[in-house]
């Protein structure tokens, strides 16, 4: 409250919503892909930088017509589900618009899913064609395929890339006549179904957050918008395709401004990212803070000519300032984005943007998108708090997901009568529509019934020196119910990290409760194939070598 003479002004309340001149999309995918490619028809659409393979978006939208019309001959239609298992590859792209053309729904499954995870997401969407690698890194998917097919009735085709089912699905739409593809198009709407993308649940199995061609194709374009990407652009995507860093912020902001999508390697490489800014004069390169902390750590990184680069995108988790600094001053990247999501949400709700200061883009995940509204609730009440206070972080508009696949119940836990979704995620907001997320609620360290969000200690552990990385968890602790525990990434050649000598860099600069009990140095964390740290697995790591139970 403010108090102005003897009257008392109430606080504003914690909620924004994003004006823009700019109208929304009202089409499907493949709609605005022909109208990409009949605008840039000679321009770079896709370019593979492991075998280089390149195509115009003339070249990309025949071939991605062909691909649609050989699984309309196969029997594939509107509704149908067709799963994609496989690494950042260029067919991965190509079946990703073909399905969309076709009306079929895509269900991205993660590379490193294993035989129990595959048979969960085959039989709970219900797919009835699988396509996939025949392997990536230490996964043979042909052998897990094997193993539980006879487990999923209504799978009817696995088709593995560079085999002869593919190679099939290629002469069956060359030789289809192209009115059934025109045809078949005329029967969807932007508001169908389109994709199916499994959260990486921490308990029990992933659930399948749906979306719509409304949905990414809008929070795609908008992305790039404010990026501010043209014809000109040249995106180096660094995520991987199966989440919607890659397939949404990445193809699709792309495809929907005619800049060209370039893949550096079918898993991340911080060499191979580096070298196709290099070779293909990127302009903008994505990643999340590991993969920005690799390449900026390499011992060659200043053998790259990154000249080319003005902007990118950091997400999926906390930018530390030192890492945000480099990027900007040694990579070049002076309109960096961060951006704030969940895949519920086709992923974008916040972005920082070019004009933005430093300070805003370390400390904030932006403001509200383009017709979009956020707010701040009080979880235990749902009644949005003022300004500076902390709360749930709520989202609402085009980019909310039609549901989980099949499970209302789940759905309605998520999203409230409203329509508003509640992402798990603790924030503030600021005066001027800036979005700070100070943890997940599930992630907040209470210690002495004091509530510690982590993102603030490993902000400062960021200042120490030797420490390339550090992520904070809490532990069970008898006295306390839970204690500090840093885990930490040291520089090369650095020398070794106690807890004495930690806490006696953070005393007198964190409050003494704030001040990590245990080190624990590693040369990697634990993390999902997008490069998200698993805090989980750390806690449950942590337990079992110091012996502790629950508190």
């Amino acid at each position: 409250m403010t108090e102005t003479g003897s009257t008392t002004i109430p606080a504003s309340p914690s909620y924004a919503s994003g004006t823009s001149d700019v109208p929304l999309l009202g089409e499907t995918i493949g709609a605005n892909l022909d109208r990409t490619a009949a605008r840039f028809p000679d321009h770079d659409a896709l370019v593979e930088c492991a075998t280089g393979r390149r195509w115009t978006y003339g070249e990309f939208d025949a071939d991605v017509s062909t691909l649609a019309l050989g699984l309309l001959d196969l029997g594939i239609g509107k509704g149908d589900r067709i799963g994609i298992w496989a690494p950042n590859r260029a067919e991965w792209t190509l079946l990703q618009y073909a399905a969309a053309r076709i009306g079929a729904i895509l269900v991205n499954i993660n590379p490193s899913y294993r035989e129990h995870e595959l048979e969960f997401v085959l039989n709970q969407s219900g797919i009835r064609m699988l396509v996939a690698a025949r392997r990536f890194k230490t996964s043979d998917y042909e052998a897990m395929v094997e193993q539980v097919r006879s487990r999923c009735p209504e799978l009817e085709h696995a088709v593995f890339l560079d085999g002869p089912e593919w190679e099939s699905l290629w002469r069956r739409g060359a030789a289809t006549d192209p009115g059934q593809l025109t045809a078949a198009e005329a029967e969807l709407s932007a508001d169908d179904p389109i994709n199916i993308q499994y959260t990486s649940g921490t308990t029990g199995f992933p659930k399948g957050a749906t979306l719509s061609h409304h949905n990414i194709l809008n929070n795609g374009f908008f992305v790039g918008e404010l990026c501010g990407y043209t014809e000109h652009d040249r995106v180096a995507l660094c995520p991987p395709f199966y989440h919607c860093f890659g397939m949404v912020m990445g193809n699709l902001a792309c495809t929907s401004h005619g800049s060209a999508m370039v893949i550096p390697s079918e898993g991340f490489d911080s060499g191979a990212a580096l070298a196709a800014v290099d070779a293909q004069r990127c302009t903008s390169l994505y990643g999340v803070p590991t993969m920005f902390i690799a390449e900026l750590d390499r011992s060659d990184f200043d053998d790259y000519d990154l000249s080319s680069l003005r902007t990118g995108i950091m997400a999926g988790s906390p930018c530390p300032e030192e890492v945000m600094k480099q990027v900007i001053d040694r990579m070049g990247m002076t309109e960096v984005a961060i951006c704030y999501g969940m895949t519920e949400t086709s992923p974008v709700s916040t972005q920082t943007r070019a004009d933005d200061s430093l300070r805003r883009r370390v400390s904030t995940v932006g403001r509200v998108g383009p017709h979009l509204e956020v707010k701040i609730v009080d979880p235990g009440t749902g009644r949005t708090v003022p300004v500076g206070e902390s709360g749930e972080l709520c989202t609402r508009g085009y980019s909310v997901m039609l549901g989980y696949w099949n499970q209302p119940d789940t759905t309605a836990e998520v999203i409230d009568s409203a329509r508003w979704m509640h992402t798990g995620d603790l924030a503030t907001m600021d005066p001027d529509g800036y979005v700070s997320i100070t943890g997940r609620i599930k992630d907040m360290i209470i210690r002495g019934g004091e509530n510690l969000y982590p993102r603030e200690i490993e902000e400062f552990l960021h200042t120490h020196p030797d420490i390339l990385d550090a992520q904070v968890v809490g532990v069970p602790d008898e006295r306390y119910g839970e204690e500090l525990m840093a885990w930490v990434r040291l520089h090369e050649g650095a020398p070794e990290l106690t807890a004495e000598s930690l806490r006696e860099f953070c005393a007198g600069e964190l409050a003494h409760h704030k001040i990590p009990r245990y080190v624990h140095v590693v040369e990697e964390f634990p993390m999902t194939v997008t490069g998200k740290v698993r805090k989980v697995e750390m806690r449950e790591r942590a337990k079992r070598f110091l012996g502790l139970g629950t508190a």
